[in-house]
């Protein structure tokens, strides 16, 4: 017979002892710290704060944590590069950007228009000699990208192998939920750079990865043990 903790089974007390436990909680609860924790990086925290209130839950930008604010607070917080070379070459969305922001972190890539085109033969000999790559990029970071083309690629795979770039995705879900369907997910994005790299995995900043809640922990300053 399977056994239910008293918590799950309506008991009041149970459920109210569960829930003295703990001081932060990632998902809603009356009375505590409410963190709304997302993987979609295409999406910055005031986005989504809107979509919530819209959905009719109450939420301000604080209490929202996506996993392109994750890579911004792992980046800015954790990993913490010296200066010069802390710059950080996108494959992803204006979430991204906005996030990166947020914590002053310099980026190039992203929804850079001059990268939305088909590679010619002068981007091969630059990119390939380093004539048009930045010196101080540090970080390649990867999340979902709704215009990812072979140039975007180019770029990241010689900023890893040229620069010696540290590799970072916002996660690693390959497919993403949409009408009823599945489509790509960022993991899929950076699926091309793992083969590359021979099977060289990105540190992965989203659900269900410890750097996220560790950039969580470091955002909010709560006790693990009580979350």
């Amino acid at each position: 017979m399977a056994f239910n903790p008293t918590y799950l089974t309506g008991n009041k007390e149970a459920i109210e002892r569960f829930v003295e436990k703990f001081d932060v909680f990632l998902f809603d609860c009356d009375g505590k710290q409410i963190v709304f924790v997302t993987n979609n990086s295409t999406k910055s925290r005031a986005d989504y704060q809107k979509k919530l209130t819209g959905m009719g839950i109450p939420a301000t930008v604080g209490e929202v944590f996506s996993s392109s604010y994750s890579s911004a607070i792992y980046i800015s917080r954790i990993l913490s590069l010296p200066s010069p070379k802390n710059s950080v070459y996108i494959l992803g969305e204006s979430g991204i950007e906005t996030e990166l922001r947020s914590e002053n972190i310099r980026f190039i890539g992203g929804t850079d228009p001059s990268l939305r085109r088909d590679i010619i033969a002068e981007d091969h000999k630059n990119i390939a000699s380093g004539a048009a790559l930045d010196k101080n990029v540090g970080i390649v970071l990867c999340g979902l990208d709704f215009h990812l083309n072979y140039l975007k690629l180019a770029y990241a795979y010689h900023y890893i192998i040229q620069n010696n770039a540290i590799f970072l995705a916002t996660n690693s879900d390959t497919t993403l939920p949409n009408s009823n369907a599945l489509f790509p997910g960022a993991g899929a994005c950076a699926a091309p750079l793992v083969a590359m790299l021979g099977g060289r995995r990105p540190e992965e900043l989203g659900k269900p990865s410890q750097k996220m809640m560790d950039a969580v922990e470091s955002k909010f300053e709560f006790e693990r043990g009580r979350a």
